[in-house]
């Protein structure tokens, strides 16, 4: 499994919320570039990063920062918040994104999505934001009737290759990752490379992850636990060999 340090972009800063929540957020930093930097230098592989303001107003809000970050890991970075029209895509995959995320597009506009893959082909990422098992949109503010192992269904019929699935109610809580949705999400899209997030907090985790024994879980998304020093990247890199 691969292991991508998470950067969440709130006003120009590094920072990491609850669940989710916009008002429950913890500031990790106010360079992200440096921030990206040294999770280079420390080992990562791959970055994943999330525009949250751009999540919740549909538009990318965070552009010269994206492209600072991206200039700055030197390395394959993975691009969603906000991303729902072609202008907004072209710009992140133009700034330098290894894959773009399409989020709440995915399931509000599937020509979107279409006419996305068609152009970008495997930059493409759909990312699937659940609670309780229903999709959530728009920066997880609306919860719909959309089982997520549907969506999930639905887009690897598309010929999508990366979903990035994320258990809302987990994220930014340490208390360990959604297994058995991580596992149906798997079992549903066998042609998809899976990427867990949310809960994620420790080397326990990865090896829960791993004994799913799914092999297209091929990588995880870890926060809170590496900026609050619960887990050093080294560490959960080792674990996911």
């Amino acid at each position: 499994m691969i292991i991508l340090p998470a950067i969440d972009l709130k006003d120009g800063k590094c920072v990491r919320l609850r669940q989710g929540r916009a008002d429950d957020v913890t500031v990790y930093g106010d360079d992200p570039a440096a921030q990206a930097r040294d999770w280079r230098e420390q080992g990562g592989r791959e970055l994943h990063v999330v525009d949250l303001d751009g999540a919740f107003a549909g538009e990318p809000k965070h552009a010269a920062v994206i492209r600072s970050i991206i200039e700055a890991f030197g390395a394959p970075v993975e691009v969603g918040g906000g991303i729902r029209d072609m202008e907004a895509l072209r710009a992140v995959i133009e700034a330098g994104a290894a894959r773009a995320i399409i989020g709440s597009a995915a399931l509000e506009d599937p020509a979107f999505l279409s006419s996305a893959l068609e152009l970008y082909g495997d930059r493409i990422a759909v990312g699937i934001d659940a609670r309780d098992g229903f999709v959530q949109t728009k920066g997880w503010v609306e919860t719909t009737s959309v089982k997520a192992v549907d969506l999930a269904s639905a887009v690897a019929k598309t010929g999508v290759k990366t979903i990035i699935y994320t258990d809302t109610a987990t994220d930014g809580m340490l208390a360990g990752p959604n297994l058995t949705q991580i596992a149906a999400i798997c079992d549903v899209a066998p042609t998809c490379s899976i990427t867990a997030s949310g809960g994620v907090s420790s080397t326990y985790d990865i090896e829960n992850l791993k004994s799913l024994e799914r092999p297209n879980l091929t990588a995880a998304i870890v926060g809170k636990a590496l900026y609050d020093g619960r887990a050093t990247l080294r560490d959960m890199n080792l674990a996911a060999l």
